[in-house]
């Protein structure tokens, strides 16, 4: 089978690949719609990632590729309907993501609500002068209360850290029933509760039509003056004007952000936001789940190679 992979891959994976299958790995940043279509008209396989424009207008014409192996848990990116209807599986790459997303969400917790951002540029700056005992007065970690808005598997993740780790209040909304917890945590009737509830808010639904701008103005509201957002999922979850006015007004006390609305782009009010904690999408960049993500989605296309069944089948 003749594959392209969409980015580079680490070594171990990048190795294992081209081992498999007669692999092009792709050097030139996201494919766009035309790029896609093309690569479907070209490969037996894709293995395509977060950014990789699989539009319904990608999936026209006579398409060789059979699968695409989506690089991620994520997969809002590809039009899975215009997938089936073209006869092309769909496969992603899910739990091997969730450790290390959890604990970017709490290194998000902490640097949000322990201003710790705003400390850095200001000792970068050369503006410290010295300790004060009201300086950077922050909120308090230990004890708070987290409302986790998607408990899957990396909600749960997220959740377990909190109370185990700093002893908080988990609340929770799921759109639907969650019963398996290993940890004391109590569900709310509604988004809106959640948040109210929450003094921080995370963030870890799925992306797609279905949770777009799920936070807006009015859910920034219920959440705040005295708590904090933290985005893990997509960035098309939180609807980023509202959220620029949110933190400008003072609407709630702070946000941190692994995920965009318009990725790459990071709009300059964003940036210039001083209750603003700002990573470039570092969910999952360890050496080991990166790896762990290119295996997982090489063993799809490995079964879909052997006639298997796909272990990893979202559409």
């Amino acid at each position: 089978m003749k594959l392209l992979v969409t980015r580079p891959m680490t070594d171990r994976a990048t190795a294992a690949i081209a081992e498999a299958f007669d692999a092009t790995f792709h050097t030139d940043g996201p494919l766009s719609p035309d790029q896609a279509e093309q690569a479907m008209r070209d490969y037996d396989a894709i293995m395509p990632t977060l950014g990789d424009a699989f539009t319904a207008a990608a999936f026209s014409g006579d398409l060789r590729c059979k699968i695409l192996a989506n690089f991620g848990a994520g997969y809002n990116h590809i039009d899975t309907e215009a997938a089936k209807t073209a006869g092309i599986a769909v496969t992603n790459t899910p739990d091997v993501v969730t450790d290390a997303t959890a604990d970017i969400a709490l290194t998000l917790i902490l640097m949000t609500m322990r201003r710790a951002s705003e400390g850095e540029r200001v000792v970068r700056a050369g503006e410290w002068t010295g300790w004060q005992p009201t300086q950077f007065l922050s909120g308090h970690v230990t004890g708070a209360t987290v409302g986790i808005i998607g408990m899957g598997r990396i909600g749960k993740a997220i959740a377990r850290r909190c109370h185990h780790g700093f002893g908080m209040e988990v609340v929770f909304y799921n759109r639907s029933q969650v019963t398996d917890l290993d940890f004391p945590a109590r569900p709310l009737p509604n988004l809106a509760t959640t948040l109210e509830a929450a003094d921080v808010a995370v963030i870890a639904v799925p992306g797609g039509a279905g949770t777009r701008h799920l936070i807006g103005a009015e859910e920034l509201k219920a959440l705040g003056p005295g708590s904090y957002l933290v985005n893990i999922s997509r960035g098309d979850v939180v609807e980023e004007a509202a959220l620029i006015d949110a933190l400008n007004a003072g609407t709630i006390a702070g946000a941190g952000l692994d995920v965009y609305e318009r990725e790459p782009q990071v709009p300059q009010a964003l940036i210039d936001a001083p209750n603003a904690s700002l990573l470039p999408h570092l969910g999952t960049a360890t050496e080991k789940a990166r790896t762990a993500m290119g295996l997982r989605a090489l063993s799809n296309l490995t079964a879909f190679a052997k006639s298997d069944d796909l272990p990893d089948r979202v559409a």
